[in-house]
């Protein structure tokens, strides 16, 4: 089958976006199918040296796109672009298209490119990551949840001591919500609990962050240990019991906690969106915001370690559904399928 795959954003840009592009792309071609991927991201000097099992397009012309459309069996859009799906109406190839976020605004409002991209959907092949993201733009779509890097992400030995108590992965923004696990942490110090929390990431708010810290005397049980990557993010996840996730807004869906749990934690995380899919069952989710909540959740994990060890037992099963290659055969079951129905 020969695929054509538009990612509007893809390497050398960093995201989620691009890093399940790359993932779904290469599997694809493991599986024995030719890929052209299509992106919007130029080139930026050396960064580009990266190689892959594909040809990657860097914006077409539409004379381009027109030849790939010809060229393809079936069309896959990693999140829809208008830019990259009118050009199809000439063609009328097989389209399917991953809805990985919200189609509307921060505040809610839908406006009339959202409405278009919302109409566009019903003459597509739709693929959710989340059932909260399917319940969201009411049509139907396969529930298909997102793969993570099962083959860096991993426990390191098979008895690893768990010496630290809290990590929280992200970038430092307000939507992340760590404002909101520092003032918890707070509340379980009170409780005469001294945990500690590191803080991986940097972002626009960190400095505000570390002065909260300051503010609740917490400076000597908080770590900044700014951004991580490759296996030196591994070594480090894997010293924790706990991974917090507690973002404001609702997540589409949240592969920061496959992360953590292939890393052997348990997670906690807010619970609006679809980032109670991601945890599944090795975890337990608090109302967003709530700093009460949230805190009550970390005393009764930290107080009793066999409560804390019983998310973990169906951790391999809800990883095998998120591998990277399971999560490509499921996609790949709805591209044949939509060849079929064409």
């Amino acid at each position: 089958m020969k695929i054509l795959l538009v990612s509007y954003t893809f390497f050398p840009n960093i995201g989620g976006i691009e890093a399940i592009s790359e993932l779904l792309a290469t599997n694809f071609v493991a599986f024995g199918h030719e890929v052209i991927l299509v992106t919007h991201t130029l080139e930026s000097g050396t960064n580009c040296s990266k190689k892959f099992d594909f040809q990657v397009i860097r914006r077409p012309n539409l004379k381009r796109m027109l030849n790939c459309l010809k060229w393809c069996d079936v069309f896959f859009q990693n999140n829809i672009s208008l830019q990259y799906l009118y050009p199809n109406f000439f063609y009328q190839k097989p389209c399917v298209i991953a809805v990985r976020t919200w189609i509307q605004r921060s505040d809610g409002r839908v406006r009339l490119i959202d409405k278009i991209k919302l109409t566009c959907l019903r003459f597509s092949n739709v693929i959710s990551i989340s059932k909260s993201v399917a319940d969201s733009i009411k049509v139907p779509s396969v529930i298909i949840g997102n793969p993570y890097n099962n083959k860096l992400f991993r426990v390191i030995g098979e008895c690893n001591e768990r010496t630290k108590d809290l990590v929280f992965l992200g970038r430092l923004v307000s939507d992340k919500g760590v404002d909101t696990l520092i003032s918890a942490l707070k509340l379980v110090h009170d409780y005469d609990i001294k945990a500690h929390l590191s803080i991986i990431g940097d972002g626009s708010e960190r400095s505000i962050l570390e002065s909260q810290a300051r503010d609740l005397n917490l400076q000597e049980y908080i770590t900044f240990e700014g951004a991580k990557s490759g296996e030196a993010l591994i070594n480090l996840l894997n010293q924790f019991k706990i991974m917090v996730v507690p973002s404001k807004w609702a997540e589409p869906f949240g592969i920061v906690a496959l992360e953590g749990i292939a890393c052997g934690c348990v997670i906690v995380g807010s619970e609006r969106g679809g980032l109670k899919d991601a945890i599944g069952p090795c975890g337990l989710t608090f109302p967003n915001g709530n700093v009460a909540a949230l805190s009550n959740i970390l005393i009764s994990l930290l107080s009793d370690n066999k409560y804390l060890q019983s998310f973990k037992i169906y951790r391999e099963e809800h990883l095998k559904q998120h591998s990277s290659s399971y999560v490509a055969q499921r996609y790949l079951d709805v591209l044949i399928n939509s060849l079929i129905k064409n």
